[in-house]
């Protein structure tokens, strides 16, 4: 799936709180080896070497377009690659993190035992993931999808509700794995929103993708003009901008070590 940065990053700053709320969870004090899975274009990634300034960190992206951006933080301490979620091993990591990427990855659950598994004694695993999909963007995008106009360009390109799983869920995934600790939690947050279609903006750098990657210009905007429709009543523009409501899923893992202190 092609990836614009640029549209991505129309909302960097809102975007970007996820990620530190994330890593913010994680106590590793001084670890060797840190892998950002899904690390976009490079800006969050970098700030890893800042907080773990001995470790060699490795950003990951399948999207070439995402990691040509990300070249430009890179650093001796800071590396960036191609790979998909599906081919990367954990092996010799003592700190993964993976932020608003496994939604997009079916059988994800499967990846995160082999990944807890791999990970050094005493590692620590994190990730991220949306919980809207239930939400009025998400709901909309879908049924304009499964339009009559529409249903036999786009069948099944939108995901669905069980593109991720609920935090107790995750909890249960990792019952069998030998943890020192883990945590699973949700945030809701109230993105306040500029400009006059800013809903519309934002899913046009992550959860419309798929139609844009499938539909020709003029279909866009077809999509678009009906889609926005939608979008401007669910989301009324307030005085002081569109509140956008947008649930996220956290959990941290924390592998136990072994090896005698």
């Amino acid at each position: 799936m092609q990836w614009d940065p640029t549209q991505y990053a129309r909302f960097a700053d809102e975007r970007s709180r996820p990620f530190f709320d994330l890593v913010g969870q994680l106590h590793a004090a001084a670890p060797a080896r840190v892998a950002d899975l899904g690390c976009g274009s490079g800006e969050l990634t970098a700030t890893l070497a800042e907080r773990w300034p001995g470790a060699r960190i490795v950003g990951i992206d399948s999207s070439p377009e995402m990691i040509e951006r990300a070249q430009a933080h890179g650093s001796s301490a800071v590396q960036f690659c191609s790979g998909r979620a599906e081919e990367f091993s954990a092996a010799g990591t003592d700190v993964l993190v993976s932020n608003a990427l496994l939604q997009w990855v079916p059988g994800h659950r499967d990846l995160l035992r082999s990944w807890l598994a791999d990970l050094n004694p005493g590692g620590w695993l994190a990730f991220q993931v949306p919980a809207n999909f239930s939400s009025p963007s998400h709901r909309l995008m879908r049924a304009v999808a499964s339009s009559p106009r529409w249903r036999d360009r786009l069948g099944s390109t939108l995901r669905h509700d069980d593109a991720v799983a609920e935090p107790a869920a995750y909890l249960e995934l990792f019952s069998s794995c030998a943890l020192t600790g883990i945590s699973a939690w949700q945030t809701t947050y109230l993105h306040v929103l500029p400009g006059e279609d800013p809903v519309l903006d934002w899913v046009r750098g992550t959860g419309l993708r798929p139609v844009l990657n499938v539909l020709t210009d003029d279909e866009i905007t077809e999509f678009e003009a009906e889609y926005g429709a939608r979008l401007r009543l669910a989301y009324p523009r307030r005085r002081y901008g569109t509140v956008f409501e947008f649930r996220r899923t956290f959990v941290v893992a924390h592998k136990a070590d072994p090896r005698p202190v």
